[in-house]
């Protein structure tokens, strides 16, 4: 229970760094179509472009790009198929909240999580963590190249179980970025991430023409 709340207190307070500090691209002036205090999660304190990146679907295999989701709002986490601190909540809420979608919304949304450790995501532990949450067929696990990985740790801003040598210990960001890229808000695991809550932001950011 004390490493658990310790993993969660640990993304709460990596993720505030980012927001205060940047993480995810370029900053530009804040002048958003949709008001984000409307927002459950906490918003950046200025706008930011996500950082692109190139990782494998670590159950298909498939080459996936964050340029590539241009045009869907994109709910961007970390995970570690080994965590048991925030990682089942997160998998579980975000699994639950796509669910909860229109079918029309659900088309124009995607769901990825970044490997914490490639190391232990292996495609079946990944596939058993996914399964057992709930989660297969809603997000998009992605792992390796780890040289790739680390590079996206950096640009977002993160702590990954690999650098802490913990799989309970990384950040636990859930990040949602409207079409375009632009980072929106990020709810935190113990604290405001909720299926409820996700449905709602992601519902504001479809809403987001910028």
């Amino acid at each position: 229970m004390i490493v658990a709340l310790a993993a969660l207190m640990l993304g709460i307070v990596a993720l505030a760094g980012a927001v205060l500090g940047g993480g995810g691209g370029a900053g530009r002036s804040a002048d958003a179509d949709v008001n984000t205090e409307r927002f459950r999660g906490n918003a950046p304190s200025a706008d930011f472009d996500a950082a692109d990146f190139a990782l494998r679907d670590a159950l298909s295999g498939e080459l996936v790009r964050m340029s590539d989701q241009r045009g869907r709002v994109v709910v961007l986490t970390l995970l570690e198929s080994r965590c048991t601190a925030a990682c089942p909540l997160i998998a579980s809420q975000v699994g639950e909240a796509l669910r909860r979608l229109t079918p029309e919304d659900r088309r124009d949304v995607v769901a990825l999580a970044v490997s914490a450790s490639p190391r232990d995501d292996s495609r079946g532990s990944v596939r058993t963590f996914l399964n057992r949450h709930r989660a297969v067929g809603e997000i998009r696990y992605l792992n390796r190249p780890e040289a790739e990985l680390r590079r996206v740790w950096k640009e977002y801003q993160v702590l990954s179980a690999l650098e802490s040598g913990d799989a309970d210990t990384h950040s636990a960001p859930v990040r949602i970025y409207s079409r375009s890229g632009r980072w929106l808000a990020t709810q935190h695991a113990g604290v405001d991430l909720s299926a409820a809550n996700l449905v709602h932001d992601i519902s504001l950011a479809l809403l987001d023409e910028r």
